[in-house]
């Protein structure tokens, strides 16, 4: 059985003494948990537009209180920043003045009163009434520090938010970039859609899917691994330009790169290629970096990254002949071979030609990579779904974007020959050791047989994305709830896999 984590920050006499005062507000026909509160304007914009003598409407949470005999200074927060109030008995009356014992940190409350600069020279407000909108039972912690206290800021999300004010930055700077994505995709000709997330067959990328069965249909059915191959039919059904901010699901091990539920933008585009991708990889997310930062050059985790266009660009072809002395028509274990003279404790569950090159890939990924780079010319058996080159069928049109160690982007010239495509798909069934997925989407080749024409697509995880413009390190850091493993009454329990990974 699953327990809740231990609320380290608070215990039961101070919940016993916030339910005493709940209790007194109520006796004195006050509602702790008031209906709606109309304000005349956030914090921010208050303090932005400030004017003495002028009435304001406010409303947030208490996150400090000071009482000074017959005057209380208390900070207000909402959902950007703080301001402080100032609350004097003979404005406030005796009555609701003697009440003001009965809030605490963490109460949400509503207030109206006028603009004014105190002696010390501080924007405040002079409180002529207040009302209580939601007693809080529960203290705030003071601050966070160490393992657990992150362990337990990613099991209670909305205690972090109230807590940590740069918690909030993130996530109001995650929604700043997704906007700019959309938008910027939405300016140039393209459609949102959405496609299912309840598939009767996952396909489209290489992954373990979650599996579940629809009663009604008595169907098994799995929640998307990707989008691609719906978002294609759209393209054989007319449209030519189609986006979809999308959350996939993949049921394999976490690390601070990987959750198993995560947020991909797919783009395709009838009539163009990989190096049209690549154009809108680099307009685009450099792009959404000047918008949040003002400049395309920014720090993540102490290196300073430019994003400024154009990238870098590498074959992977050239880079794992140099480093391993691996060809795309080198059997797997004649690539397994030349991996372990670099690395001789090197281990494959199955001996595929795929599974060795995802070693090899991993080891390139330990390469400093830091500013953008474009890796291209990737062997096209590892990639059933893209075009291969006219000079070289053995190497695919596709090609991987890098920042900072991390790949944040793949993109191929699309396959659109269902004969070929066909082929391939049978060849990748009996290279696949990944998913365990040992079906073709029929469907999706039926389709294609009614033509699909040629295009580009693209995807970028956004969740990894946001991480290198928020200086996150960790993946579950830009995700306000991610999955996390239960802690069966051992908090340590969930740091190991923290330590593991």
């Amino acid at each position: 059985m699953s327990h809740p984590p231990e609320n380290h920050f608070e215990d039961n006499e101070t919940r016993k003494i916030r339910l005493e005062k709940l209790e007194t507000l109520k006796a004195k026909g006050l509602n702790p948990y008031g209906g709606r509160f109309e304000t005349t304007a956030s914090i921010a914009q208050t303090l932005a537009d400030f004017q003495e003598n002028k009435k304001v409407v406010l409303a947030g949470r208490i996150m400090a209180s000071r009482n000074h005999g017959k005057v209380y200074f208390l900070d207000l927060a909402d959902q950007a920043t703080r301001m402080q109030l100032f609350m004097k008995s003979d404005v406030l009356g005796e009555d609701a003045f003697a009440m003001l014992k009965n809030l605490d940190i963490g109460d949400i409350i509503g207030i109206k009163g006028e603009l004014f600069i105190t002696k010390t020279g501080q924007q405040s407000v002079r409180v002529l009434e207040y009302h209580v909108l939601s007693k809080s039972l529960k203290t705030l912690p003071e601050k966070w520090h160490g393992l657990k206290d992150v362990e337990i800021r990613y099991r209670q999300r909305y205690v972090d938010l109230i807590a940590n004010p740069e918690v909030r930055e993130i996530f109001l700077k995650r929604s700043r970039i997704t906007a700019f994505i959309r938008n910027h995709l939405i300016e140039r000709g393209f459609l949102e859609v959405e496609t299912p997330i309840l598939q009767p067959m996952a396909g489209g990328a290489r992954g373990r899917p979650f599996k579940s069965h629809h009663n009604a249909y008595s169907l098994d059915v799995f929640l998307r691994i990707a989008p691609e191959l719906y978002l294609k039919r759209l393209l054989v059904g007319g449209f030519e330009r189609v986006f979809e901010m999308n959350r996939n699901f993949r049921n394999e091990g976490v690390s601070t790169k990987h959750n198993p539920e995560f947020t991909m933008l797919e783009v395709y585009q009838a009539y163009a290629d990989m190096q049209d991708m690549m154009k809108l990889t680099e307009e685009m997310v450099a792009g959404a970096v000047h918008n949040v930062h003002g400049t395309y050059k920014i720090t993540y985790q102490g290196q300073e990254i430019d994003f400024t266009p154009p990238w870098e660009r590498r074959s992977f072809a050239k880079v794992v002949k140099d480093k391993f002395d691996i060809n795309p028509d080198d059997d797997a274990a004649a690539m397994l071979k030349k991996i372990k003279a670099k690395r001789a404790n090197v281990r494959v569950e199955k001996l595929t030609r795929s599974a060795v090159m995802k070693i090899a890939e991993e080891m390139m990924e330990e390469d400093e990579i830091v500013n953008p780079m474009f890796f291209t010319d990737y062997f096209a058996f590892l990639s059933p779904l893209a075009k291969t080159k006219v000079d070289n069928p053995m190497i695919a049109e596709r090609f991987e974007a890098f920042v900072a160690g991390m790949e944040i982007g793949n993109a191929y010239s699309e396959l659109n020959d269902p004969v070929e495509q066909r082929k391939r798909l049978m060849d990748d069934l009996h290279d696949d050791v990944e998913t365990g997925n040992r079906a073709i989407d029929e469907d999706f080749l039926n389709a294609l047989e009614y033509g699909m024409p040629p295009a580009g697509g693209l995807g970028i995880g956004i969740d990894r994305l946001v991480m290198l413009l928020t200086d996150s390190a960790s993946i579950r850091d830009v995700i306000l709830f991610p999955l996390m493993k239960p802690l069966d009454g051992k908090p340590e329990a969930a740091e190991a896999v923290e330590k593991k990974h």
